[in-house]
């Protein structure tokens, strides 16, 4: 029994000899009186085929398993009860929604190699998630070398055996994005334990309701994943989608910084996309990340716009612009980081993270976070805990987000509800002493809002031209509501 949205997992004894991972398929096959649904199963180890599916409709349902993994069929049948959770996240327009039509806000963190860290950083990472705003992460699904980041994962994804290269303490772009040189895989043998690693983090964010934004490529890169042969990126994308596209909360991102992925052309990504539409059922959603020149996200495979733009103010202006071209939701996933590196995107304050978080929301796009503080491990690389001032004010955008509803930019930092009924002009940087309003007619319950210092002064009701007083702080916005 399960439940609606969650997922209903069949694992059955199968062929060993020869590759398990190439020489066999696993089929099944899900119906109830709403849909059916074919799915492709997986080899997990010791014998062991999995097959995962996410069913969307109550009642019972029944199955039929086949495949070259074994000489049997089998058959049966599972009641599913009503949903206890919203269900997988939806575009609705250029906004997004749950499946059970509630929307959906995104507050966003980059940790990319938080999965592959030793148990207590892992720990430490969900707990702090779970104290957190936080509703979607992004991360890796290879393990990511970069600077403050050369310590080897806790396992890899392949059989095989690496270079011993973990005493590298600088990286090199153009020497590591290349073949690495010393290490020793079979791409055609998947370490289990490695992906089983990434079954568990995927499943504690789903219990916290936490969407995971799986990055399935990227260049930075010391062991040779970045530069593998196209049969094997191929097989790997048919892998990862026949295990991990039944959790509801798996969105699928091509790349990081696809642009810097130099052994991948245009084709390559289009070729993935199309291989991720043919295996994945439930059309989770999917976008490929930049690092200077955007993604064609007119592509129609392509459900929202994952960008990543570091030039403050002069690039956040475009979220308008985009919003309209494409006619999809946008999502700013990376706007640099607070932090206290050397690296330029990596060192904004608290203050200036926030208000970039602000602005992001206010135009109508969605907004993304991380943190580069120095020590043993950095958010934004390795997880463990956060160190920052922003992410402790993120709930209350949150909040101010879901009372405003989906929103879309009217003017600079200025943005009203769908029915415009509710309006919010956010100052930023700004710290005017007052405002003149007109409201014509109509009546319009008032509220300033101190973002930093998460505080809500209620002014009364308004209607006509009247001059509102401000604090004259820097982080505040104006919230006006019919009445």
């Amino acid at each position: 029994m399960t439940k609606v949205w969650d997922v209903f997992e069949l694992k059955f004894k199968g062929c060993t000899d020869g590759n398990p991972f190439t020489d066999y398929t696993i089929t099944a096959e899900f119906e109830n009186k709403n849909e059916i649904k074919q799915v492709s199963g997986f080899y997990d180890g010791d014998g062991i085929y999995k097959v995962r599916f996410m069913p969307s409709f109550e009642g019972e349902y029944k199955y039929q398993v086949w495949g070259s993994f074994s000489s049997a069929i089998y058959t049966g049948a599972f009641t599913v009860e009503s949903a206890s959770s919203h269900g997988p996240v939806k575009v609705n327009g250029v906004h997004f929604e749950y499946a059970d039509k509630t929307p959906y806000y995104s507050i966003g963190t980059t940790c990319y190699g938080w999965a592959n860290q030793q148990g207590k950083t892992r720990m430490e990472t969900v707990e702090s998630l779970k104290n957190s705003a936080f509703n979607k992460i992004r991360f890796c699904v290879f393990p990511k070398h970069y600077d403050y980041n050369y310590r080897n994962p806790v396992c890899f994804p392949y059989e095989g055996t690496p270079v011993d290269n973990s005493g590298i303490n600088k990286f090199n772009f153009f020497k590591f994005n290349e073949k690495s040189e010393g290490n020793s895989w079979d791409f055609s043998v998947f370490n289990v334990e490695y992906f089983k690693i990434l079954d568990k983090s995927i499943e504690e964010l789903m219990e916290l309701g936490i969407e995971a934004d799986l990055i399935l490529f990227h260049p930075y890169d010391r062991w040779g994943f970045s530069n593998m042969p196209k049969w094997a990126n191929e097989l790997y994308l048919k892998y990862v989608v026949a295990r991990f596209s039944a959790y509801r909360n798996v969105w699928w991102s091509l790349a990081n910084e696809y642009d810097l992925c130099r052994h991948k052309t245009e084709e390559d990504w289009e070729s993935y996309a199309d291989i991720i539409q043919k295996n994945d059922v439930y059309n989770r959603l999917i976008s490929n990340h930049n690092c200077v020149k955007l993604y064609d996200f007119s592509k129609p495979w392509v459900t929202h716009c994952s960008i990543q733009r570091q030039g403050g103010d002069l690039e956040l202006d475009n979220i308008g612009k985009w919003i309209k071209l494409y006619q999809k939701p946008v999502v700013i996933d990376e706007m640099c980081y607070e932090g206290n590196i050397e690296h330029y995107w990596g060192n904004i304050s608290g203050e200036e993270m926030l208000r970039r978080m602000w602005k992001t929301a206010v135009s109508g796009a969605y907004p993304g976070h991380s943190e580069c503080f120095l020590g043993d491990n950095i958010w934004w690389s390795h997880g463990g805990v956060l160190h920052g001032e922003s992410y402790k004010r993120l709930g209350f955008l949150h909040e101010i987000m879901q009372k405003c509803g989906n929103l879309h930019c009217t003017g600079y930092m200025t943005a009203s509800s769908e029915d415009e009924s509710i309006n919010i002009q956010y100052f930023g940087e700004h710290r005017p002493s007052y405002k003149v309003f007109n409201f014509g007619v109509d009546r319009y319950e008032v509220e300033i809002i101190d973002t930093w210092n998460m505080e809500i002064d209620r002014k009364g009701v308004f209607s006509g031209t009247f001059k509102l007083e401000l604090p004259g702080r820097e982080y505040c916005a104006v919230r006006w509501e019919k009445v």
